[in-house]
């Protein structure tokens, strides 16, 4: 393996802190998404498998915001409303996690990549898991 090919750790959090994560990734590009709720969010999104994921404090803090399908599983923290990761519908194992939400990451250098998920429902074979990093 080369170092271009490393993976990191990067922990996380929301803005008042009491949801905390790590994840382990090669964090090189991330997708916006021009939907009704990342557009809103401003979320910049990056998939990891549940093994590459610990949630290190916070579940009490978490709750769920479900719509459409309602197969999405859109968590944020209960006390300041940050949305750091969720379960996403396309692929509900994983997780979407909110690039904005870790620490030292220089958003800049990232790679950004747009997705159309507001014609998406409209497009049901539109490939949609190729853009992630997993």
């Amino acid at each position: 393996m080369t170092t271009a090919d490393a993976m990191s750790t990067y922990r996380g959090s929301c803005h008042c802190g009491r949801v905390q994560f790590e994840v382990r990734t090669k964090l090189t590009r991330v997708s916006e998404c021009n939907c009704s709720i990342c557009r809103r969010k401003g979320y910049l999104h990056h998939m990891v498998p549940p093994d590459r994921f610990r949630l290190l404090q916070g579940e009490d803090a978490l709750t769920t915001y479900q719509f459409g399908t309602g197969r999405a599983q859109h968590q944020f923290c209960k006390v300041c409303g940050v949305a750091s990761f969720y379960r996403p519908r396309a692929n509900p194992a994983n997780y979407m996690i909110n690039a904005r939400c870790l620490e030292g990451v220089d958003l800049d250098r990232l790679e950004r990549v747009r997705f159309d998920g507001a014609s998406w429902e409209s497009r049901p074979d539109a490939p949609y898991t190729g853009i992630w990093n997993v």
